[in-house]
């Protein structure tokens, strides 16, 4: 497909994410994939595409490109001036472009993650089944790296779904666009576990009662908190296991750790608890010096939310499980 953008300036740091890539953790692969899912989810929906289809996530925005093509775009996410040749376009609208155009993408007043999608989709090889940039890994997006100066960006085919594109105002609510960022403190959804009984009594009370800060220690892989220490049972260390999505890890330091799409696939500290789905967006919009705060809930609350998750946006893993002279069969469904 022709390009659509060559770029001029890329921000601090801007890479091509879908979905993320699902059931290579045993394998020591992230997911990677959107931090902020639902303005991906919604910038694709904006442009017709289908709703995992690979769009650009800037960090803190700065973005500034050359128009190749005619197109169609969306921006959602952290809420940021958008330009085409110095005219004000606004966010969580699609708009057109058309060739020699300048496109610019200003720095998020709040928030963190902007998302550009473009119609048809970005088009670049799938790795293991995804577009999405790991680039501790450099795998996925364009080399497995950020954008820089002169990468073009291509279009793929735009789908069903780009058919009918419909009206703006009926596919993104007015509290979906006042979402990303600005709230502080941040109140985060935690089920507890799997490790909370490796913390004292003292310690989990101090981790549901305080207020913490988000530390300049945040990237794709994790964000770094800062307050009250949380006290162990007896120590820090652990036997590595499995690191969830969300997971709150806790080292020695008593400093939460809420990990994110690029996090390691295991690690060595015990978890005190996971941030729910649903509120994972959240803290991927979370910028140092916004303050969180947790809220334990039950995990029938936490699956509350997903009985509108589709089951396309699922996978099936099947497993025999033998425990001590019994076996069996179990059947996992993994929501993307």
């Amino acid at each position: 497909m022709a390009a659509v953008l060559e770029i001029i300036r890329p921000g601090p740091q801007t890479t091509v994410q879908d979905l993320g890539r699902v059931g290579y953790m045993r394998y020591g692969v992230p997911p990677s994939g959107a931090l902020d899912r639902e303005s991906l989810r919604l910038a694709n929906a904006l442009v017709g595409n289908e709703e995992g289809a690979p769009g650009l996530e800037l960090t803190m925005g700065g973005l500034s490109a050359r128009v190749l093509s005619r197109a169609t775009l969306a921006c959602t996410g952290a809420p940021t001036p958008i330009l085409v040749n110095g005219e004000a376009r606004p966010m969580w609208q699609r708009f057109a472009v058309e060739p020699e155009d300048t496109l610019e993408i200003g720095a998020p007043a709040t928030g963190v993650r902007v998302y550009l999608a473009i119609r048809g989709g970005v088009d670049v090889p799938l790795i293991l089944g995804s577009a999405s940039t790991y680039v501790r890994g450099s795998m996925g997006g364009i080399d497995g790296r950020p954008l820089r100066v002169g990468d073009l960006i291509h279009a793929g085919e735009p789908g069903q779904a780009g058919e009918d594109l419909g009206p703006d105002d009926e596919r993104v609510s007015r509290a979906m666009r006042a979402r990303a960022g600005g709230r502080s403190p941040l109140i985060l959804r935690v089920v507890m576990g799997p490790q909370d009984d490796l913390f004292k009594a003292e310690g989990i009370a101090t981790f549901l009662s305080s207020e913490y800060t988000v530390t300049p220690h945040a990237d794709r892989m994790g964000v770094r908190l800062a307050g009250p220490a949380i006290t162990h049972l007896s120590g820090a260390d652990i036997i590595s296991d499995g690191i969830p999505a969300g997971a709150v890890q806790v080292p020695g330091d008593g400093q939460p750790i809420v990990m994110l799409a690029d996090r390691q696939t295991t690690g060595g500290y015990p978890k005190i608890a996971c941030v729910i789905r649903s509120d994972r967006d959240l803290i991927a919009q979370a910028r140092p010096g916004d303050r969180v705060r947790f809220k334990k809930v039950s995990l029938e609350e936490a699956q509350r939310p997903l009985a509108d998750v589709p089951l396309s946006d699922a996978v099936e893993r099947a497993f025999k499980l033998r425990i001590g002279r019994r076996s069996y069969q179990v059947r996992v469904t993994e929501l993307r």
